[in-house]
């Protein structure tokens, strides 16, 4: 296990004593100003770490639900900056929950690796997943994550196999566990034998793991937080966001209550 960074504790410490829910929300879908309130609704249900999507062209990971709001967002002019600076006001405003940034290699990439991360810790954002970085690659950024407090989260997928070992050793923050072979979206069944690959990870380390792809309703999220620390919700979040435009606010934060229902019982949320 990688030695912790300011950002891999702050994550870390979000799954003390519970099962963390976390949601995905695409940041500027349909605007910023509708995000940062779905973003403060998510908090104020209960969600431990909320993932803010940075909207990329070729989201090579999503199903059709989740590539059509980065569409709708770059095409309203997001960009990484406009994504930083809404989670800098959200920090000034008080909000304490754990961001963590999802995107694509090229979007820090281009940015700059090591700017993207500075930008990253001065606005409070604790961790950033890249779902299209292979492993073995990982070293174009851990050096500037690992130098401005940034936790890079890895993921582990059902075809991981034998790489899932150093994958679980070599963790920051928390481990993804990808729950399904294919792109993002609602599922009906889980299949896949994630005792397996959870018994693999535990073997080999004792961060958190969060469970995501395809989870999208409370039984749902009940049933795999009994496996891991964490569930991970997106597609089914932005759908919503997507039905309801800008009055979606009200709409994730009773979904985001109803879920964490199902993880833990209504008495565990206010």
């Amino acid at each position: 296990m990688t030695e912790i960074n300011p950002g891999a504790a702050r994550l870390q410490a979000a799954f003390d004593g519970r099962k963390a829910f976390i949601p995905f929300i695409t940041c500027g879908d349909p605007d910023l100003e509708t995000t940062k309130a779905c973003i403060r609704q998510m908090a104020a249900a209960g969600a431990e770490v909320i993932e803010l999507g940075i909207p990329f062209s070729d989201p090579v990971a999503e199903g059709p639900v989740i590539q059509a709001a980065s569409q709708r967002a770059l095409e309203g002019g997001v960009t990484c900056r406009k994504v930083f600076e809404m989670a800098r006001e959200l920090r000034q405003e008080g909000l304490q929950v754990p961001f963590v940034i999802m995107t694509y290699a090229n979007v820090p990439f281009a940015y700059g690796p090591d700017r993207f991360m500075e930008d990253c810790a001065v606005c409070g954002i604790d961790g950033l997943i890249l779902p299209d970085l292979p492993f073995e690659e990982k070293a174009e950024f851990e050096p500037a994550c690992a130098a401005h407090g940034v936790a890079l989260i890895s993921l582990v997928a059902p075809t991981s196999k034998e790489r899932t070992a150093r994958i679980a050793r070599e963790a920051s923050g928390f481990l993804y566990l990808v729950s399904s072979l294919g792109v993002t979206g609602t599922r009906t069944r889980i299949d896949t034998d994630l005792d397996q690959i959870i018994g693999d990870i535990r073997a080999h380390s004792d961060n958190p793991v969060a469970i995501g792809f395809g989870i999208s309703s409370p039984e749902q999220a009940r049933d795999m937080s009994r496996k891991e620390d964490g569930v991970i919700v997106g597609s089914a979040i932005v759908k919503l966001v997507a039905a309801h435009g800008k009055q979606a606010p009200e709409a994730v934060g009773s979904f985001v209550r109803e879920m964490i229902q199902g993880m833990r019982g209504p008495e565990t949320v206010t």
